[in-house]
C-alpha cells in the first residue's frame, strides 16, 4: 500500500456555522500534531478535512511541511451547489498555492455530496435527507436522478478545480453517488467501513472497486474507514458514533445507554481491514480518524463520549496527557497498532 493515511477533522460545521466538531482550533497544536502524525504514526499521507477554507490551508500548509502528502479534502454540510463551487475554487487556489511550494497535494471535489450538499436529494436539512436512508424504496426511486445531477455537478466541479489546481483530482464517494469516474484521476471511497450486514461479502467488494480501478488505469483509495471505541463496535462499522444523542446545536448531549470501552477491539478492526487493502492492492488508505475534539474522554463512563469516537487518540478536556505531556489527549491502542503497522510496511512499499 502506498498511502499509509489518517483523516485529520479541522472541524465538520452544523447549518449555519454555529458549532464544529474541532474546538478550539490552535494552529501551534496542528503543527505538533502533524509532526506526530508523520514521525511517530508513520504515516505519508493525510486526508484534511473541514467547512472552512482558512483551518483547510493552515493544516494542509503544516502536513506539508511536515512531510505529508496532502488530500485537501472540503466536508462541508447543507451548502447550495453554487456555494460550494465557490468554495472549491477557493480550495483550488490555495491548493495550487502549496503544491507550488513543492508540496504533494491531492484535491478532493467534496464528500458525500448526495447526502450533505443541498440539491441530490429531496431535503433542505442533513437530518432530512439522512432520513431517507430509512426508506429504501423511496430511495432506489430516486437513485437516477440523484446519479445524473452527482455527475453533473461534478463535471461542472472538475472544470473549476483544473482551471486553478496543477495536481491529481479525486472526490470522497458514497455508493448513493453513482460516480462516472472518468474525470478524476484517482477512484476514492468513503465507504470503507466493514459492518456485520456486509462482513461476509466485504473483501469482495475492495477486491471489485480494484479490478474497477486496475480496468480504468486509476489507483483506489479508500478515503473512510474506522471503528468506535465500545465494544461491539465492530459489528457496527459506520455506525458506531449512533450511541450518543445530539443538542439541537450539534453538541453532544449524553450517551444512549450504558457501554464498555473496547480498545482493542477497535485495534483489531482497523489492523484486519488493513491487511484486506494490503492484500487486494489498494493504493492508499486513510483511518477515520486521528481526533474527535468534540468527544472527549471521561471519567464517568455514563458520559465517556469518547467511546462513541473513531479517533485513535482519546481527548482530554480537564488536562494534558502523560504519553505526551503538551498534548491534551492519550493514545489509544490503535495509536499503538496503527504506528507499528505502517512503520512495517513503510520499508518495503516506500522505500522509506
Amino acid at each position: 500500500m502506498r498511502g499509509r493515511g489518517i483523516t485529520y477533522d479541522t472541524g465538520f460545521l452544523t447549518a449555519g456555522g454555529s458549532t464544529s466538531t474541532h474546538e478550539p482550533f490552535n494552529p501551534d497544536l496542528v503543527r505538533r500534531e502533524m509532526g506526530i502524525i508523520h514521525d511517530d504514526l508513520h504515516c505519508n499521507t493525510v486526508r484534511i478535512t473541514g467547512g472552512n477554507v482558512d483551518r483547510l490551508e493552515i493544516a494542509a500548509t503544516h502536513a506539508a511541511a511536515a512531510g505529508l502528502e496532502v488530500w485537501w479534502s472540503p466536508f462541508t454540510n447543507d451548502l447550495t451547489t453554487d456555494d460550494l463551487l465557490a468554495l472549491l475554487a477557493e480550495c483550488a487556489k490555495r491548493g495550487e498555492r502549496l503544491r507550488q511550494r513543492e508540496a504533494e497535494v491531492v484535491l478532493l471535489t467534496g464528500s458525500e455530496l448526495s447526502l450533505f450538499t443541498v440539491g441530490f436529494l429531496p431535503g433542505a436539512t442533513l437530518n432530512e435527507r439522512l432520513a431517507l436512508l430509512a426508506a429504501p424504496t423511496r430511495l432506489r426511486e430516486l437513485m437516477p436522478e440523484v446519479h445524473a445531477r452527482i455527475n453533473d455537478f461534478l463535471g461542472t466541479a472538475v472544470g473549476v478545480v483544473r482551471e486553478r489546481f496543477g495536481g491529481k483530482i479525486s472526490y470522497a464517494s458514497v455508493p448513493l453517488d453513482g460516480v462516472d469516474w472518468t474525470p478524476f484521476d484517482i477512484i476514492a471511497t468513503d465507504a470503507g467501513y466493514r459492518s456485520i450486514e456486509v462482513a461476509d461479502r466485504y473483501r469482495d467488494g475492495i477486491r471489485a472497486l480494484v479490478a474497477q480501478g486496475i480496468a480504468r488505469n486509476k489507483p483506489v483509495a479508500i478515503t473512510e474507514f474506522g471503528c468506535t471505541t465500545h465494544r461491539g463496535a465492530a459489528d457496527l462499522g459506520g455506525r458506531g458514533d449512533a450511541i450518543v444523542e445530539w443538542s439541537d446545536d450539534g453538541r453532544v448531549a449524553r450517551l444512549k445507554g450504558a457501554y464498555i470501552r473496547d480498545e482493542d477491539e477497535q485495534a483489531t478492526y482497523l489492523r484486519e481491514l488493513l491487511d484486506i487493502f494490503e492484500a487486494e492492492g489498494v493504493d492508499t488508505a486513510f483511518v477515520n480518524t486521528f481526533a474527535r475534539y468534540d468527544l472527549p474522554q471521561r471519567n464517568d463512563p455514563h458520559e465517556d463520549f469518547d467511546l462513541a469516537s473513531y479517533g485513535i487518540v482519546k481527548v482530554i478536556d480537564d488536562r494534558h496527557g502523560h504519553a505526551y505531556p503538551d498534548m491534551p489527549w492519550e493514545p489509544k491502542t490503535a495509536f499503538t497498532m496503527l504506528a507499528g503497522y505502517y512503520r512495517h510496511i513503510a520499508p518495503a512499499q516506500s522505500g522509506e
